[in-house]
């Protein structure tokens, strides 16, 4: 076992991401590769989950427009993502809130944390 965390350990990605949770909305820079050209793209959405630890740690992001949705998993230790914003700390009390999927409009909102 020893051997798989030193293989593990030479082959991380340093990544200084910031730290956010679940029920935060975050954009994510995407760098993405279109024949030998390389652009970065803007995900923005509300964290449903974090799932894993160490080099196999990934977030899944959910992007609403118009009448349909769109979920998409990042890995954390990905060397396409170029940087990642936290826009807001969403207040929810569960770990995984696959609940916002059945709704819509209003009652999709999450609330905002308060500050101290």
């Amino acid at each position: 076992m020893n051997l798989l965390n030193v293989v593990e350990q030479e082959l991380a990605v340093e990544n200084n991401l910031p730290n956010f949770s679940s029920g935060d909305t975050i954009t994510v820079h995407y760098k993405i590769k279109e024949g030998n050209k390389e652009r970065i793209q803007k995900f923005k959405g509300v964290v449903l989950q974090r799932r894993g630890s160490g080099n196999t740690e990934t977030f899944t992001v959910r992007k609403s427009s118009a009448s349909f949705a769109v979920e998409r998993i990042f890995p954390v230790s990905s060397p396409f993502i170029d940087k990642i914003e936290l826009d807001r700390e969403g207040a929810v009390r569960r770990a995984r809130i696959f609940y916002l999927r059945g709704l819509t409009g209003k009652k999709a909102r999450i609330k905002e944390k308060r500050r101290k």
